[in-house]
């Protein structure tokens, strides 16, 4: 399933085929392509802010980092003058899904550049849930076509939990040992199913010995709270990493055990202030220790910003400028073991890089990447041109038939008057969930919803195979007091469709409207459309640009307000209700799902 571009941005040539140029730039023999001058240099090698710095590039790469680079200046050399600005590495997002924005990578990396992002390390396992190993592809050939540095991390989990769901796809050991010979996979994504590998899963174990055998990196994703033999069980299987602490307790414990700590901080996970106590108060070694946004959606990425976002975050926190950045660029490169290519400015290193005038603020005023400027004041200069997608990776919401209000009731025990449900509860700013129980009234043989104490019906629609399934439950949390329904076909990680409302007419509409426009979110409220955002993209994708859909989202996002939603960023609290990896309490397209004992459970207790 090839996609299109209408221009790739030329490759660098690879350090050993470039070393001639720059041995002769760096010696005088030859000049420069681009020379700033009078910078600090922030050197995150040797954690120094290095004044009266300059550094001469050439064929994309650095050549000379240090004082007085006019023996780099030639006749057809562009000079720059930093007036003294602080010279730092392009940023890295160690962990994310492109998915998340709404957007095509293209996109993404359009709205991330002007805030300093220059390399990104993407795990498609929205894609490949829905598409498989052709959506994977997809993505992996549209990065090598972006400016910046698009990583990809082969997807370990589709389905996330076998036995729990029922994906659009499968991937395989097999796919896992294919890809990785392809030229952009840089390892594998995050391993979710950490019962499996704690178990010797023969999958589990077959995936992560062909990602160390190509000499590529584990990712990791140990969502659970029990630090016991579980624990040393999934860290003795391969991963090097993990984003899903949540606590100080949660780092101390991974990096002791060799991993790298990825701290998030994304539009909803607000991870990086309890663990990184780690470092400020307990003095653990700041070189095992990663920033990462992990799911950021459009809105915030256009504007509140990305990395920049992060470790400005992680400074206000009480580090360090220098060591903050570090966090998001070298340590990122050592862990994917590309320290020779990205991560620093330094001799050989790709030319990514920023010219702050505040590096507290992490104010960025111009971004380069691979010697070109690619942003300055905010705006994007380069022109990246709309990636096409080929039809085949639209119209995948199949729903099979209209849905009614009907199809959400949920029938009570014979000759109930009220019951005791399973609830889920919603955790603001953080991916886990609670399993909460609640009394709900019994009318006609159906029960009833609680608004006045704020339990509304969550709904799982499938969508990959037309069966007209749905999986009724009750949520808790969102604050919805009017009647509105909020339908997404985002919906972590099979990517059903996601259903919660106070109206269960409102529920139907709602998603019957994504059934139509091939996927996205949308609200509906007294039977009237209140907001959309379209992704035909697998359902979980815009094919418009980032702006476009950054403004589409803010509209939802006031939408969800009007019908008493207070919660921050509620849409990607709503994304994640069917992630069957996360404790506690889930909804799949098999029923409700315990995920503290990996089962289903009745919704009644």
């Amino acid at each position: 399933m090839p996609a299109k571009s209408k221009n790739a941005f030329q490759r660098p040539k690879s350090w050993t085929d470039a070393a001639p140029q720059l041995v002769d730039v760096a010696t005088g023999r030859a000049a420069a392509d681009l020379v700033i001058r009078n910078g600090r240099w922030v050197n995150v090698h040797s954690g120094e802010v290095i004044a009266a710095t300059d550094i001469a590039i050439v064929a994309g790469r650095f050549a000379y980092c240090g004082p007085n680079a006019g023996h780099a200046i030639g006749k057809g050399t562009k000079v720059v003058d930093a007036g003294g600005r602080y010279l730092v590495p392009g940023l890295c997002d160690a962990h994310m899904h492109v998915e998340s924005g709404m957007v095509t990578v293209t996109e993404f990396c359009r709205a991330v550049i002007p805030h300093g992002t220059t390399s990104m390390f993407i795990d498609p396992h929205e894609i490949a849930n829905v598409l498989g190993l052709d959506g994977v592809r997809l993505m992996h050939d549209e990065a090598l076509a972006m400016p910046i540095n698009v990583h990809v991390q082969m997807p370990s989990c589709v389905p996330s939990a076998p036995g729990l769901e029922n994906a659009g796809a499968q991937l395989t050991a097999a796919d896992v040992a294919e890809a990785m010979k392809w030229p952009n996979i840089i390892g594998l994504g995050e391993v979710m199913n950490f019962p499996g590998v704690a178990a010797n899963d023969e999958t589990m174990v077959a995936e992560i010995a062909a990602t160390v055998k190509a000499g590529k990196t584990v990712g990791g994703h140990y969502a659970s709270r029990d630090l016991g033999l579980a624990f040393h069980g999934y860290v003795a299987g391969g991963p090097e990493d993990d984003h899903e602490g949540t606590c100080v307790e949660d780092a101390v414990a991974r990096v002791r055990q060799g991993m790298k700590a990825m701290l998030r901080l994304g539009s909803a996970w607000y991870d990086v202030a309890s663990q990184i106590k780690a470092v400020t108060e307990q003095g653990l070694d700041p070189r095992s220790f990663i920033l990462c946004t992990d799911d950021s959606h459009s809105g915030t990425l256009v504007d509140d910003g990305h990395m920049d976002r992060v470790v400005r975050h992680a400074i206000a926190q009480g580090l360090a400028p220098v060591t903050a950045i570090q966090m998001a660029t070298i340590n990122t490169a050592q862990h994917f073991r590309l320290e020779r290519e990205i991560g620093s400015i330094a001799p050989g290193r790709l030319a990514d890089f920023l010219i702050v005038s505040d590096l507290a603020e992490l104010k960025i005023d111009e971004v380069y990447a691979r010697g070109v400027r690619l942003a300055k004041g905010g705006r994007l200069e380069a022109d990246i041109p709309p990636y096409d997608y080929l039809a085949s990776a639209k119209k995948t919401v199949k729903l099979g038939r209209k849905l009614k209000a009907a199809d959400f009731d949920v029938e009570a025990p014979e000759g109930a008057n009220e019951v005791r449900a399973r609830v889920i509860g919603v955790i603001e700013n953080q991916a886990p969930t609670r399993a909460l129980e609640a009394d709900l009234p019994v009318e006609q043989g159906i029960v009833r919803m609680d608004r006045r104490n704020d339990v509304c019906q969550i709904a799982l629609v499938e969508r990959h195979r037309g069966t007209g399934g749905v999986t009724n439950g009750f949520v808790s949390g969102f604050g919805y007091m009017a009647d509105c329904a909020l339908a997404s076909t985002v919906a972590h990680d099979s990517h059903h469709m996601i259903v919660v409302g106070t109206s269960k007419q409102d529920m139907a509409k709602a998603a019957n409207r994504l059934g139509e426009v091939g996927g996205g979110v949308v609200l509906y409220s007294q039977g009237k459309e209140i907001a959309l955002v379209e992704m035909p993209i697998a359902g979980l994708m815009s094919d418009e640009r980032a702006e476009v859909v950054a403004a589409k989202a803010a509209k939802l996002t006031e939408a969800m307000r009007a019908a008493g939603c207070t919660l921050n960023n509620a849409y990607m609290q709503h994304s994640l209700l069917a992630l069957v990896v996360i404790p506690e309490l889930r909804i799949s397209d098999v029923g409700i799902i315990d995920v503290t004992k990996f089962e289903k459970v009745d919704l009644f207790v």
